[in-house]
Parts: structure tokens; sequence; C-alpha cells
């Protein structure tokens, strides 16, 4: 006779193994940015050479099914997806207005919107800042998982240093199979004084598969743990938003982006700049001008002074639901 705690032990057991079930992670730096391997095939790189635009990004970004998760545009043309916002490259993080000087936009946005008017280009580079990559602190690989922590900093048009900041990205491999980037970003500042502006283009972004985008039309979606979606979403502060549909096209098999905001983040819950046509941000800074509150709140930082934002990305099978993202937020919150 079969005792009954058995079967139970065994799927305790089964569980078990597969939570232990790391992926092998390896990373290379590489001349112009740092690759971030699983099991010897490529996950994403942090492209730190790029010499046509202003910062640096992840691009490519593969998910679990194999297939890019975020657009290619303006990095590489594939046939059908939208190529407005130049400077939505992949993912990255950017501002509009520190101490007014713009690292959101770069070079190819301002061509574009110059319309090859070489006076109006100039002028408008004059307000064209830059986030530069300074140094690898740390690339390692250990125990079923990656650890990428660089420095930055973020210059004004002349080069001078505004504010610096240290991110850590950790990548993981979930029980579920989801791939995930924990994202720690410490800001300083360097001058006497430095301004984050309160601004709708800012923040922790990626730029979805064109396929996942809602305007589209192929099925995707955005979806707000508060429990707006679609254009909805836009402005609305809450603890994580999803955005998730085919990546191969219409009728293709669901995936998704989760974004993660800790509570120890920068004005936990954040508010979020969703676009339908394919763009997620975590904007902590656009108080007013995304969250729409009466007034502006720019964040403020004397030399040495320092502020934190925290995320976790997960690129994920399924929709927010069947990946269980709310689950995930609360796991998160507990670490």
């Amino acid at each position: 006779m079969i005792s009954p705690l058995r079967p139970a032990l065994l799927a305790l057991l089964l569980s078990f193994t597969v939570t232990l079930s790391a992926a092998d992670f390896s990373i290379e730096r590489e001349a112009d940015g740092v690759v971030i391997k699983i099991d010897g095939e490529l996950f994403t790189k942090y492209v730190t050479g790029d010499t046509k635009t202003n910062k640096p990004y992840f691009y490519p970004v593969i998910g679990p099914g194999g297939r890019e998760m975020t657009r290619s545009y303006p990095m590489k043309d594939v046939e059908g997806e939208a190529q407005d916002h130049p400077h939505h490259r992949s993912f990255w993080f950017g501002h509009q207005f520190v101490n007014d000087f713009d690292t959101w936009h770069e070079g190819l946005t301002m061509e574009e919107r110059a319309k090859g008017d070489a006076k109006k280009l100039a002028e408008l580079k004059t307000k064209l800042g830059a986030t530069k990559h300074r140094e690898v602190l740390e690339a390692s690989a250990a125990d079923g998982k990656a650890i990428l922590k660089v420095s930055s900093d973020y210059l004004d048009p002349a080069g001078g240093v505004m504010a610096s900041d240290v991110r850590t990205f950790t990548f993981s491999v979930a029980a579920d199979g989801s791939r995930v980037v924990d994202a720690d970003i410490v800001f300083t500042g360097v001058a006497d004084s430095v301004t984050f502006s309160d601004a709708k283009d800012a923040g922790l972004s990626l730029r979805v598969a064109h396929s996942m985008a809602v305007k589209s039309e192929q099925g995707g979606r955005i979806a707000l743990s508060t429990g707006e979606e679609g254009e909805a979403a836009w402005g609305k502060r809450a603890a994580w938003c999803d955005f998730n549909g085919p990546v191969t096209g219409k009728g293709g098999e669901i995936f998704g982006i989760a974004m993660l905001n800790h509570p120890s983040s920068l004005r936990h819950p954040t508010p979020w700049h969703a676009r339908t046509y394919g763009l997620l941000t975590a904007n902590p800074f656009g108080m007013k001008n995304v969250a729409g509150e009466k007034d502006e709140a720019p964040v403020v930082l004397k030399k040495g002074e320092s502020f934190t934002m925290r995320h976790r990305v997960i690129f994920h099978r399924g929709d927010e639901k069947q990946a269980k993202i709310a689950e995930a937020w609360e796991a998160y919150v507990k670490e």
C-alpha cells in the first residue's frame, strides 16, 4: 500500500528540483558593451559603444521563447515595425530635463525634427545632453545568475558632469522559465545642484516588440496592478505594469513584459508612461506631467545627495494572469 504522503512528497521534491534547476549564465566584455548569455545563447547585450546615440541601452532582449521581445528600430530595420521615436532604444534610462539638458532624446530625434534645416538642427542640439557610460564595476556569473554593475555620467552639452549613477543589473531565470532583470539604479548629484525636472519623457523604459503594441492590432494589451488597461493605464500610479501579446504576429503565442516597482523605489507607486504604441516607462519624475497632480515636483539633488530607483523586469510567457505577475510582485517586495 502506498502511503498518502508519498505523492505529496514526490510533488514537493519535483517542485524543489525545478526551483533549483538554475540556468547557466555567462557574461563577456566586448569593445562596445557587455554580453549576457544563458546556456551559451544570447540573452541581451548592454551596448555602450554606439556612436549614433547619447546613452547606453540593452539590445537585443531575447525572451523565453527565443524571440526578440523589444523593438529593433533604430538599431536595425525590420519589415513591418513602426519606425517612430528613434530615441526609443529597446531597454534604457533617460530624462528629458536634467538641469534642462536632454538625455531622453538624441541626435537622430533632432535630425528628424529639423527636417534638413541645418540652423534648426544646430539650435536643437544646444539642449542635447548625454548619459555616458563610464566603467564596468562588476561583470560576474555564478550560482544561476549574472550581475552587471556599471556607472554612468549625465553630461551637459559642454561635457560637464551634472550627476552620476551606479546601475546594478541582476539577471536570473525563474522556475517557470521567465527571464528576469533586477534593475537597481542609484543617482548621485555631482554638480552643486542638479534638477531632474517634472517631465513626461523620463524614466526606466522599454519599447516592446511591435506586435505586442496595442496599436499594432495584433492582440497586444497593457494591464496595470490597479486594473486599468489600454489607454486608461497612462498616467496611473501602480505597483506594476504588464505589456503582453504575440511576438511573432497575430495568432502567435502570447508573451509579456512586466515591470515591477519596488516599494523602496523613488515615489512608489510610480506613475506609468505606458503608451498603446508600445512604450513602457516607469516615470517617478512626472508627478504633474504624467500623474496629473496639481503641482510639479522636480527631484533636486545637492552635491553628494542620492536617490534610488528599483525595478524588476520579467520577460514571460502568457498574459499577466497566466504569468502570475501579481504574485511575482508580492514575492519581489519580500526579498
